[in-house]
């Protein structure tokens, strides 16, 4: 079956990556996100993905426990998101996966520096595109920078895998009752202040009706049956 998109960001979290160490890296979970870009890279979709970097090293928690000054500690989670989008090529290319690797801030031996033009030829030739260190900025998430590179690149969607079926009412980790959202607008979302992503991401998906899917990741097979259009997750949308 043939993807529904012929340019999608697949948004990842640190956490996806540390797998249930929550911290550092864990070598089934690289190797399930490997197979899963590659059965969706098979569907003949361009992708780009925005890794974060929490596995490693989290800003806020550098501030709160360490006194850390705010912007030092943004650029030091921008780096980690490259630790992570690094390890992320070597194992895709592994699997012969064509891998760009493209950085908001300037590591020229290590990636090739974020040019919008550049990066949209690397799709169109069917390379995978890594965003590394964020928009580049400090105080703003790589949530926002998933939204911003997605309308860069001109994405039809922006895939969001996470550890739990889609958005939950209340935090499904912690609360039992938590009632599953099948689907939200961007308003809802800013309303009730879901913690899925942050509300200058929801708001920049607004104004630009990019609609968010928000899955479970570590279901195998989910992602190739999003993108062939079944109904899996929850989508945040202008209208319902």
């Amino acid at each position: 079956m043939a993807s529904k998109y012929k340019r999608v960001l697949l948004k990842l979290s640190g956490q996806i990556i540390a797998g249930k160490k929550g911290f550092g890296f864990l070598k089934p979970s690289l190797h399930h996100l490997r197979d899963e870009i590659k059965d969706a890279y098979n569907l003949n979709v361009e992708i780009g993905i925005v890794v974060g970097g929490g596995n490693i090293f989290r800003g806020k928690e550098a501030v709160r426990n360490f006194g850390t000054e705010r912007v030092s500690a943004d650029y030091m989670g921008m780096i980690a998101t490259l630790i992570n989008a690094l390890l992320l090529q070597n194992i895709l290319e592994k699997q012969n996966l064509p891998t760009r690797v493209m950085s908001a801030i300037n590591v020229a031996e290590l990636a090739e520096p974020f040019i919008r033009r550049k990066a949209i030829r690397h799709l169109e030739k069917r390379r995978i595109v890594i965003f590394a260190c964020g928009t580049g900025n400090p105080f703003f998430t790589t949530d926002t920078a998933a939204v911003l590179r997605a309308i860069e690149i001109e994405s039809e969607a922006i895939l969001k895998g996470t550890k739990v079926k889609g958005i939950y009412d209340r935090d499904p980790e912690k609360f039992k009752g938590a009632k599953f959202l099948k689907e939200l607008t961007f308003q809802n979302a800013i309303e009730k202040r879901i913690k899925v992503m942050d509300t200058t991401a929801f708001s920049l998906a607004m104004e630009n009706n990019l609609p968010i899917f928000v899955f479970n990741i570590l279901k195998k097979g989910y992602l190739r049956r999003l993108l062939t259009g079944e109904n899996i997750g929850t989508v945040v949308s202008e209208n319902l």
